[in-house]
């Protein structure tokens, strides 16, 4: 396909970026030390670590690390939600030169036996109130050295919100474990800076296996490397170079850590730019995470399209000063119009839909900074990425058809962690991996995923996108959430619809479909209707079809 987005690419954004083979998470960390060292780096309910402060408690963590054994690319798990100690184990686990294996908090223990199992990690960081899932498993894994933390640990509160954190947060939610051979964090974190053993890492070093979310099947780990996620941080930085400034960016981190997105677009290119990122660490109470927000001056966000209709769908959004925001990003799940509409009117600002997954470090696409409406797409590759639309010959498309998106550069993963053969499942003959998304692109460039190649539903011979029809659902001004899935019908498949409604809206089972009626071809329409007080999602807020087909 010919590159035809790079005639429409932001003004002053290059085809591609400059990588330095050498250049690593760890030499960026260290730089943006050295040049803002007494900068807020992260705040967490009132407390804040500057990057000083990050700079010596992780060069502690990873000379305590090698004090025990593991040895450069070893694996180790970290299992915690948004807070200050986060950032610190990250960057210590990568110090040590060792890989980071990011786990979701909420696992249960067969899921956390899976991703240890897996990646045979050898110790791992865990917030108490998972201890007692590890205590279940761990004598079957590898993992020899663990260290708890408290999620009340490295804050800093006069004694009665003290005792008011410690009441909600740790003693509610932290069921009783046993773990002897664990370790805490704080004396971990006693060892000298100064015994931390350098190790000359290069972009080929692994930094994270990062697992896919697991909706589709069994969670395999990617592999990305020092040099997948640099060059990703570069070329987010690039594309969005005309609008950040160094050392000045205040940045809402409501999306959890551990996840591929806020990880690379929080933890490592905000960190980059030395930007302050104010962590959230539980985005469900909306409430308490407008109140956050009404304390900031803050210039950029990142969300899923289902944080953002959260916010805007609670009376308390107008009381939060917008007036120096001006970067907001999703990914993770498609941008309802309807969210993007209501977002721009509450805040002044655009939503940025971006594109990628856990095999692309993540991010692949964007739309440009200069967006001022809701496009319906996800915008145009990154400098030095390359798109392939093709069909299930592996034949690329013509402009305008569509096709399962394949895509190629330096931030695609290596593979899958001792699974060559999901790895030769996933690539193209030429190296694109297989995303197994169904896009189209305009002439302009600019991309539109039309939907999942597994959750096309098939009627009558016709292809029908679920995610066109659910966009049409949440158009409606009295529906809040839609999902569809294909239910089997004659040989064939009908469209399911999975409803929720607005508080206080009423609606029936013909409305609903009069409303798609005029909206979509009669094959398309909704045949099955079901009203739901909530659908299911993933920790990130992503819908998912899977458990409703299930």
């Amino acid at each position: 396909m010919e590159r035809i987005w790079l005639k429409n690419y932001p003004p002053g954004v290059p085809e591609n970026v400059d990588l330095d083979p050498q250049e690593t998470l760890v030499s960026i960390l260290e730089r943006t030390c050295r040049e803002h060292p007494e900068r807020p780096a992260f705040t967490n309910f009132g407390s804040t670590i500057t990057y000083r402060e990050l700079d010596e408690a992780s060069a502690s963590l990873a000379a305590y690390l090698q004090a025990c054994g593991l040895k450069r690319g070893d694996r180790v798990a970290l299992m915690m939600p948004n807070c200050l100690q986060f950032p610190i184990a990250l960057y210590g686990i990568l110090r040590a030169g060792l890989a980071s294996v990011n786990v979701n908090p909420l696992y249960t223990a067969r899921e956390l036996k899976h991703q240890l199992a897996d990646s045979g990690s050898r110790a791992i960081i865990i917030i108490a109130n998972a201890a007692a899932s590890l205590e279940s498993i761990v004598a079957d894994t590898d993992v020899e050295q663990i260290i708890v933390t408290q999620l009340g640990d490295h804050l800093s509160f006069p004694k009665r919100q003290l005792v008011n954190f410690a009441v909600r947060y740790v003693k509610r939610l932290v069921p009783p474990y046993r773990l002897p051979q664990a370790v805490d964090l704080s004396v971990a974190l006693k060892t000298p800076g100064s015994q931390l053993e350098r190790h000359a890492l290069t972009a080929a070093d692994l930094a994270c296996v990062q697992y896919t979310g697991g909706t589709t099947g069994l969670a395999k780990g990617a592999m990305l490397s020092h040099g997948n996620l640099v060059a990703n941080v570069r070329q987010i930085n690039t594309w969005f170079s005309g609008l950040l400034s160094s050392g000045q960016e205040i940045v809402m981190t409501a999306l959890p850590l551990y996840h591929v997105y806020a990880l690379t677009c929080n933890c490592l290119a905000y960190v980059d730019l030395g930007a302050r990122n104010i962590l959230i660490t539980d985005p469900r109470e909306t409430a308490a995470f407008i109140k956050e927000m009404r304390k900031w001056p803050f210039t950029c966000m990142t969300g899923v399209n289902t944080l953002y209709q959260s916010l805007v769908d609670h009376p308390d959004i107008g009381t939060v000063d917008f007036s120096s925001l001006k970067l907001v990003s999703a990914g993770g799940m498609a941008v309802q119009e309807f969210t993007a509409k209501a977002w721009a009117e509450a805040t002044g600002t655009a939503i940025l839909e971006g594109y990628g997954l856990s095999e692309t470090s993540p991010v692949l696409t964007s739309n440009p900074p200069d967006l001022e409406a809701y496009s319906g797409t996800i915008g145009m590759p990154l400098p030095g990425t390359d798109i392939s639309l093709r069909d299930d010959s592996g034949n690329e498309v013509p402009l305008g058809e569509a096709g399962e998106l394949c895509a190629s550069g330096p931030q695609v993963m290596s593979g899958y962690w001792q699974n060559a053969e999901a790895t030769a499942n996933a690539m193209t003959a030429d190296g694109f991996f297989k995303t197994g998304d169904i896009a189209v692109v305009d002439e302009l460039g600019r991309f539109k995923i039309v939907d999942r190649k597994k959750d096309m539903i098939l009627v009558s011979g016709f292809n029908v996108y679920p995610n066109e029809v659910e966009n049409v659902l949440t158009l409606h001004p009295d529906i809040n959430q839609a999902a569809c899935i294909g239910y089997p019908h004659e040989g064939s498949e009908v469209v399911k619809a999975f409803v929720v409604l607005r508080p206080g809206a009423t609606m029936d089972v013909d409305a609903v479909r009069d409303w798609c009626r005029d909206n979509l071809a009669a094959y398309k329409v909704p045949k099955l209707v079901e009203f739901r007080d909530d659908l299911p999602k993933s920790t990130v807020g992503k819908i998912l079809r899977r458990a409703l087909r299930d």
